[in-house]
């Protein structure tokens, strides 16, 4: 783990204000019945409904590859890697 220090405080604010600042709310109109799991049906619906370039997750046993024009990405894949993907 580790330990949070007042840069890196400072920093996560930052990035928490330029996603409030940038981003917008989605809303699905219908859930996919791609996955058995609600968690993971929730997530694909809101990526859909945001047209998503990506969605990174831990757990990519329970997505399928691609949803619509989303790709579904390991967790600890970085921008370069993505900008490389696309």
């Amino acid at each position: 783990m580790l330990a949070r220090t007042a840069d890196s405080e400072g920093s996560a604010q930052q990035l928490l204000q330029l996603i409030r600042n940038r981003g917008y709310t989605v809303a699905p109109t219908r859930r996919p019945e791609v996955a058995s799991d609600l968690t993971t049906t929730s997530f694909l619906a809101y990526a859909g409904a945001a047209h998503a370039d990506y969605l990174v997750t831990g757990n990519r046993t329970q997505f399928p590859r691609f949803w619509k024009k989303t790709k579904i990405v390991p967790r600890g894949t970085s921008s370069v890697t993505l900008r490389l993907i696309s």
